[in-house]
């Protein structure tokens, strides 16, 4: 099921948002506002998710408390990777758990956290197990990313691609499991008590879409962060891919993500500009929750769990 939509995904990164075409987030926040309001036109009780924030970055949700956005979300994610691209220590996790809470106001999910093989398997053995034993404490969802590799054929997701250095083969390097399946070192030591999900993108028309299924099952994995790309939206068969993706991941509780911009319908032709027009995107939000979360089968999952968040 949707446990709830994540909107937008590292705002605060050039690579998923082109903050020199928005100067100040402002049409990001107003983006936000408007895609709130329109999951909650189609269900009032499923939460709503600040998409991601890189690098648990607090002064960027400084910025969107002022411009009101947290009105609009009762989470925060935020996201970090200090063992391979942050400048800050893995033991300063909990701190900035805290100073993120307190900065929003709100509940803090890790949507995203990880650590990479690049160097040595066991370099991300002792990232995980630190890692979780550091969050654990402090929230109530952690999304390890990734399952899976990345496939050495498949670009990164990043603006400047090989220019990055080492920094960009890393993300070559985040699963669990190598591209074609083989298990690292860290699989064995990611929990089976269901307390821990997993961030696993899937791209359009994904190949490796049952053999995650399967291996997520086999694990007792309930929690799950994927997105719907609002860019593939636009893709011939689009819709009959979400279909089978959501229908895939039906017995998971999904923290759903909406991002990406059709390059016909941005600022520049990329999926990382500001849409011309920010109601576009939150039309796709409606539809997603139409399609995906209506209110009539999420009403009692979902207003319990808004209930609990509010007491926090």
């Amino acid at each position: 099921m949707v446990e709830a939509f994540v909107l937008w995904n590292e705002p605060n990164n050039l690579s998923h948002w082109n903050f020199q075409l928005d100067p100040g987030w402002t049409r990001f926040g107003d983006m936000v506002k408007l895609a709130s309001a329109a999951i909650r036109d189609v269900n009032s009780a499923v939460p709503i998710v600040l998409g991601g924030v890189s690098s648990c970055d607090c002064d960027f949700l400084r910025l969107m408390r002022a411009q009101g956005v947290m009105n609009s979300v009762d989470m925060v994610g935020v996201h970090g990777f200090p063992l391979d691209w942050n400048h800050w220590n893995i033991d300063e996790w909990p701190e900035r758990i805290r100073e993120a809470r307190h900065t929003s106001g709100k509940p803090v999910w890790v949507t995203e956290v990880g650590a990479s093989s690049f160097g040595a398997e066991e370099i991300q053995a002792f990232g995980l197990n630190r890692t979780l034993s550091l969050l654990r404490p402090e929230v109530d969802r952690i999304h390890w990313y990734s399952l899976y590799d990345l496939p050495p054929t498949w670009p990164a997701e990043t603006r400047h691609k090989e220019a990055e250095g080492s920094s960009y083969y890393r993300h070559y390097y985040l699963g669990l499991l190598k591209s074609d399946g083989t298990p690292k070192l860290a699989a064995d030591a990611f929990p089976q008590d269901s307390s821990v999900g997993f961030c696993q993108w899937f791209h359009f028309e994904d190949p490796r879409l049952d053999d995650a299924v399967a291996w997520m099952k086999d694990h007792e994995v309930k929690y799950l962060r994927t997105g719907l790309s609002w860019a593939d939206w636009f893709r011939p068969n689009a819709v009959d891919w979400f279909d089978r993706q959501m229908e895939a991941l039906a017995s998971f509780n999904v923290a759903l993500t909406l991002c990406f911009t059709p390059a016909h319908l941005g600022l520049e032709p990329h999926h990382t500009s500001p849409p011309i027009d920010n109601q576009q995107f939150a039309d796709f939000a409606a539809w997603a929750a139409e399609r995906y979360a209506p209110a009539v089968a999420t009403v009692n999952s979902t207003s319990s769990m808004r209930e609990s968040l509010a007491v926090l």
